[in-house]
């Protein structure tokens, strides 16, 4: 699963948002140029966002661009959203949709439902507010070190019955 280059880039320009402006409007260039994303994308995006009721946009002098709401009460599924619709893994979790060739016989469809309410779940429990500060602790998810399949054998006991029949490791 990925998300779309422009989902991606919703997210980086609401977190610069919530770093840079917070309640004060910021012009959406100037905010774009701190997002690193290109001046048209971040019009379209800032536009979509507005729409979703994630931004407040104001024209003239002394407007810009701000969070509608405070970063901790917007969360990444919102942002998501916002750009692409409703979260679905699969076409037979969105609603009204029905071209899957296996529907009807599909055993998993059933199952598909919680599992997009769980991604989506885990989405929607990261605010905004967590994005816009750096991590203090390092990122579980993401490794220095690349795990072999020989050091999982190693971690649950298998080099030791390797070993044992004479082959090293």
């Amino acid at each position: 699963m990925r998300l779309s280059n422009l989902a991606d880039y919703a997210v980086v320009l609401m977190s610069a948002a919530a770093r840079q402006c917070g309640s004060v409007p910021l012009h959406a260039a100037l905010l774009a140029e701190r997002a690193g994303i290109p001046g048209p994308t971040a019009q379209k995006l800032v536009s979509g966002l507005a729409r979703a009721g994630l931004l407040v946009a104001s024209r003239g002098s002394g407007g810009g661009v701000r969070l509608a709401r405070p970063a901790a009460a917007i969360s990444v599924a919102d942002i998501i959203e916002a750009v692409e619709g409703p979260i679905a893994l699969t076409s037979c979790v969105a609603e009204g949709r029905h071209d899957c060739s296996l529907e009807g016989s599909c055993k998993v469809q059933p199952h598909w439902g919680v599992v997009n309410g769980a991604v989506r779940g885990a989405l929607q429990n990261i605010s905004l507010a967590t994005l816009s500060v750096a991590p203090t602790t390092p990122n579980p998810f993401v490794s220095s070190e690349v795990e072999t399949p020989l050091d999982s054998a190693r971690t649950i006991g298998l080099s030791t019955s390797l070993e044992a029949n004479g082959i090293s490791v």
